[in-house]
C-alpha cells in the first residue's frame, strides 16, 4: 500500500498542508459575518495572505490547526474593521448595519464561532484573545440581543417531514413566523410568491429530484433583497471557491443553535447573492 500524505511518510508538513483543510469552513464563517460571498472572500484571502507572510502567526502548538486559523482570521477582522456602508450608495445594506451597531461588541463572532463553527466556549476564547468566561458571557448576550432584535417571516424548503417540522419549531421558538413549508421547487416559487417572506430556509434537494437551489434563484429574481439560508448535508460542495456561493449554510445533520443562530445572523442582512449552481 502507497500514500502520498506527507505525515503518513514522515516529511514535514507544509503551511498548505495545515490550512487547506480548514478553509472552506473559514470562509463560511467569514460569509456569515460579512453577509456576502464577496465580503467573506476577501477577508478569508487577506489571512492567507496574512500567514503566508508570516507563518508564525498562527499558534498551531496552542490551539491547534483550525483554533489557529480562525485566530488570525480575527486578527484580520479587528484590524480592518467593518466598514458601514453609505446609506445613498446602499439603503438596505446600511439599515443592516444600522441594526448591528446596536450589539455589544464581538457577540456575533463568539455565537458563530460556538454555535455554526462548533468550537469549544474555550476555543473561542482562544481564537478571540480572552478568557473562556469572558468568551461564555459574550455566547449568552448573543443569543439574547440578536433573538430579541429581530422578528419576522420565514419560510421554509425542506422535503423531509421531520426535518420541517424541527425547522418550524425552532423558528417559531424564536419568535418568528412560518409562512409554509414546500417539498419541491414549484410549490416553493408559489408559496414564496404569495406569502414575501423575510427569510428563506433551503434545502438542496427536493421530493422530486429538483432543486432548492433553482427554487431560491426563481424567487430572488422577484424578491432580490430576502436573505437565504441553504442547508445540506454536503456543504463542501458549496464551498468550493469556483463559483458564486451562499452567505449563509449549515450542514446537516444540524443542532438546534446552528440553526437559531444563522437565522439570528441572516435576519440582519437585507440582501443576499443568488447562488446560481446546480445540487452534486
Amino acid at each position: 500500500m502507497t500514500t502520498s500524505d506527507p505525515a503518513a511518510l514522515g516529511a514535514p508538513r507544509t503551511m498548505s498542508d495545515l490550512i487547506t483543510p480548514h478553509l472552506p469552513l473559514l470562509r463560511r464563517y467569514a460569509r456569515a459575518l460579512t453577509g456576502t460571498q464577496s465580503g467573506g472572500d476577501r477577508l478569508a484571502a487577506m489571512t492567507l495572505e496574512a500567514i503566508l507572510t508570516e507563518p508564525t502567526a498562527m499558534p498551531v502548538p496552542t490551539m491547534g490547526e483550525r483554533a489557529a486559523l480562525f485566530h488570525v482570521f480575527h486578527q484580520i477582522w479587528l484590524s480592518v474593521g467593518q466598514p458601514v456602508p453609505d446609506e445613498e450608495d446602499d439603503p438596505l445594506l446600511a439599515r443592516t448595519w444600522e441594526n448591528m451597531s446596536h450589539l455589544s461588541s464581538n457577540t456575533r463572532e463568539a455565537l458563530l464561532l460556538h454555535t455554526v463553527e462548533e468550537f469549544s466556549v474555550r476555543e473561542v476564547g482562544l481564537i478571540m484573545d480572552m478568557t473562556e468566561d469572558e468568551a461564555r458571557a459574550l455566547i449568552d448576550t448573543a443569543r439574547s440581543e440578536m433573538q430579541d432584535s429581530v422578528q419576522g417571516k420565514v419560510m421554509i424548503i425542506e422535503d423531509e417531514a421531520l426535518i420541517a417540522m424541527d425547522l418550524e419549531s425552532i423558528v417559531e421558538m424564536m419568535g418568528h413566523d412560518v409562512t409554509g413549508i414546500a417539498r419541491t421547487r414549484s410549490e416553493a416559487v408559489k408559496l414564496g410568491r404569495e406569502t414575501r417572506p423575510h427569510l428563506i430556509l433551503a434545502d438542496i434537494q427536493l421530493a422530486d429530484n429538483s432543486s432548492g437551489i433553482d427554487a431560491v434563484n426563481e424567487l430572488l429574481g422577484d424578491m432580490p433583497d430576502v436573505p437565504v439560508i441553504f442547508i445540506t448535508a454536503y456543504p463542501e460542495r458549496l464551498l468550493t471557491g469556483e463559483r458564486p456561493e451562499p452567505a449563509f449554510l449549515i450542514a446537516k445533520p444540524y443542532t438546534p443553535p446552528q440553526v437559531v443562530s444563522a437565522v439570528s445572523q441572516a435576519m440582519f442582512f437585507a440582501s443576499t447573492e443568488t447562488l446560481r449552481a446546480s445540487p452534486q
